[in-house]
């Protein structure tokens, strides 16, 4: 790669000298007759390699390689002092200046054209490397566009839940912990008065599992909501749903999975059927602020296609609040590393027993911002609640 080469001499002949041998390896000389030119000339070409001569009037060849040292250029400059002999005590003071190279000029061209070609190949490196700097971060900031616009299109995938559905009113809140999220939730009405609701919580972090809970969103439509949860009978099944993903994901050639809740809600009796698949176990309160945990785990969807779900049930009274949550809840942690945790989350909903469905989830989330001194969550963030409205 052709570089130009700064040549700082005083004395014509060797400038010239030094001029040709430079133009016979392939670069440009630049001249310059003293220090002064010389520094001018590093401040307006760009050249990366300097050739400069010990003794030179208006800065010798230590005063100018201080003064490269000292400016703010985007570029390194590869210094190579050179001097005349017996000056080579001086070496050390050229050095601690900062120069890369020393060599006593001498009849024999041979080390300068071998430190020349040194410092033109570790400039041509840096150049590269320059370059490769520069398309990794256009590619870095295209693939950080598209993921906010990835992120900003699965918004719009989950649901803004904030309304009456029959006598329950339901309200959510979403915090992802990155651009994109693997957290995917739903509810909607069902026929016959009921409530149909999901929540899903793909294994892992970043785009992948994004891809896995947008799949999910798009699959679980009301109409394969209602197909799927209900039996030939009619009779709500939510373990019917939980074991037909199980076989969808389960079937595919890779370790994807993902934890569920699903529940299928009588708004008139309160009666509610549910299937949990390794979701975090949501907390139930009453009227009157007693706290419950509804359910015992269950097993992740899509690790086993063998694996069989049973549906459980539940009594929904009227006043009383159904609250689901990932499990980046319970798992925040303080600067001192101490999880939020289960009973800290009971007890605050215990104690917001009363509170709107609409306003628990910022209640949660609030606190969880205290208790995080503000720091972003490390996890997605989902919070579902469920008040059955006294009729």
């Amino acid at each position: 790669m052709p570089l130009d080469v700064i040549v700082a001499e005083d004395n014509l002949v060797q400038r010239t000298y030094l001029s040709r041998m430079i133009e016979h390896l392939g670069h440009t000389a630049l001249v310059a007759e003293d220090g002064a030119q010389a520094l001018e000339l590093v401040q307006s070409s760009g050249a990366q390699i300097l050739i400069t001569d010990f003794d030179m009037p208006n800065l010798n060849g230590v005063e100018l390689t201080r003064a490269v040292r000292a400016m703010d250029l985007d570029h390194y400059v590869h210094i190579i002092m050179l001097t005349g002999e017996g000056q080579t005590k001086t070496s050390a003071e050229a050095l601690d200046a900062g120069a890369d190279d020393f060599l006593t000029k001498g009849n024999d061209p041979t080390r300068l054209k071998a430190r020349i070609r040194v410092a033109s190949r570790l400039v041509s490196h840096t150049r590269v490397q320059q370059e490769q700097h520069r398309i990794l971060k256009e590619v870095n900031s295209r693939i950080q566009a598209d993921l906010k616009a990835a992120a900003d299109a699965q918004r719009q995938l989950l649901p803004e839940i904030h309304r009456d559905i029959g006598g329950i009113h339901v309200a959510s809140a979403f915090v992802p912990s990155a651009m994109v999220s693997g957290d995917m939730f739903g509810c909607f009405a069902l026929p016959q008065n009921k409530l149909g609701l999901y929540a899903v919580d793909v294994s892992g972090h970043g785009i992948h599992a994004s891809l896995l809970s947008v799949a999910i969103g798009h699959l679980i439509t009301p109409e394969f909501f209602c197909n799927a949860a209900c039996g030939p009978d009619g009779k709500p099944d939510p373990a019917g749903l939980v074991s037909n993903l199980n076989q969808r994901f389960s079937a595919a050639d890779n370790d994807d999975y993902f934890t569920m809740f699903c529940a299928i809600i009588d708004i008139d009796t309160g009666h509610m059927d549910y299937c949990q698949a390794g979701y975090p176990s949501p907390t139930y309160v009453d009227a009157n602020g007693q706290a419950t945990l509804v359910g015992e785990g269950g097993f992740p969807v899509g690790m086993f296609a063998h694996f069989s779900y049973d549906n459980e049930t539940f009594s929904f009274d009227e006043g009383g609040s159904l609250v689901l949550f990932s499990d980046a809840a319970v798992e925040a942690e303080n600067e001192q590393e101490t999880p939020y945790s289960v009973a800290r989350l009971q007890s605050l909903i215990s104690q917001n027993h009363s509170a709107s469905a609409g306003d628990l989830p910022d209640i949660i989330l609030e606190n969880l911002k205290e208790w995080r001194g503000g720091r972003a969550l490390e996890d997605d963030l989902t919070v579902v609640v469920l008040k059955r409205i006294n009729s």
